[in-house]
């Protein structure tokens, strides 16, 4: 059996067709469109015709090419920048009505559930309690648990690219206390879910995203080069030096740092200063770096509850679109 997953975020859309036959996903093709819609659009703000247009476009792409890799029509999410947009609905029939895909927006406390089943296939039950964290562009996802599926999961307004358009938008380097009022809204956003974690007593701690990859690339990982089974680990001590790093310099600096490209410079700070103080508030010194996130947990649970189960996530989430999150913090308990 292959199957094909297309993943609309913030800057790119990624097709990923893997072979899903041993229960595990195998992948055989990968493509990415650039859209920058996060560039195009305010977080929260809506998308309008010209990015609509580019998104459509890709989608189309992107199925067209999952066809002729033998995968029939792709699971195709959006995460926050259409999530969040007023013209979410007009945006997901435009791109139903021009190419056919059923694109959806998943609710953040179920891309967090996602990416956890994900991460912890990845890392396997030796890892025991574990807490992950995913940065975007426009949320946090953390969640943990001690088996398949997590326990608790939060999403929270904390993307990179939306607090770099919020606090660091005006000044290139930003000033103190642009950094100070951002380091503020992080954390009080950040405290009741870190407490909760605190409590819990994670045994083990996972970063997935590219923001976190960069990251890890930038304190002295190696490149990606080498491949998905070289571990990596982000040092919370030696992120906290990449993060004053990154302060001091405007954005076309940083662009020439080990890891972070240019399209990612701008909100490459912000990432850091959420990163950094999510681990120092829930008190994990080190993250190991999962390649699988949201993508592949999207694969595993199509292929071990069948296509029954993406079809019975579109359903609700279509009886349920006119139920907006944007603004608030987002939690739930997670149930298996």
């Amino acid at each position: 059996m292959r199957v094909s997953v297309l993943d609309v975020g913030s800057r790119t859309v990624r097709l990923v067709v893997a072979d899903a036959a041993g229960g595990a996903p195998l992948p055989v093709h990968t493509a990415k469109w650039r859209l920058r819609l996060g560039e195009r659009v305010e977080p929260g703000g809506p998308l309008d015709e010209d990015a609509v247009r580019h998104l459509v476009r890709a989608v189309d792409e992107a199925a067209a090419t999952a066809e002729r890799w033998g995968a029939d029509e792709p699971l195709a999410f959006a995460t926050a920048v259409v999530r969040d947009a007023p013209n979410r609905l007009d945006v997901l029939h435009a791109v139903r009505a021009s190419t056919g895909v059923k694109l959806c927006t998943l609710p953040g406390e179920l891309e967090a559930e996602l990416t956890f089943l994900g991460a912890r296939r990845w890392v396997g039950w030796q890892a025991g309690p574990l807490v992950l964290f995913d940065i975007g562009g426009g949320s946090l996802e953390v969640a943990f648990g001690r088996g398949r599926l997590p326990d608790f999961v939060a999403s929270l307004p904390l993307g990179a690219n939306r607090l770099t358009h919020e606090f660091l938008h005006d000044e290139d380097p930003p000033s103190p206390q642009a950094l100070k009022a951002l380091r503020r809204r992080v954390r009080h956003q950040l405290r009741d879910v870190a407490a909760r974690i605190r409590w819990e007593g994670p045994r083990s701690a996972v970063a997935t995203s590219r923001t976190f990859q960069q990251l890890a690339r930038l304190t002295g990982e190696v490149p990606g080069r080498h491949g998905l089974f070289v571990p990596r680990r982000l040092e919370r001590s030696a992120l906290r030096r990449a993060k004053d790093r990154l302060a001091l310099l405007p954005a076309a600096e940083r662009a020439r740092l080990p890891g972070i490209s240019a399209p990612r410079a701008a909100q490459s700070l912000a990432g850091a200063v959420v990163g950094h103080t999510a681990m120092k508030l829930v008190g994990v010194k080190s993250a190991d770096i999962c390649p699988w996130a949201v993508r592949e947990g999207i694969l595993l649970r199509h292929i071990e509850e069948g296509a029954q189960w993406w079809a019975g996530v579109t359903r609700d989430l279509t009886d349920g679109e006119g139920r907006r999150r944007t603004g608030r913090v987002s939690l739930r308990v997670a149930s298996s």
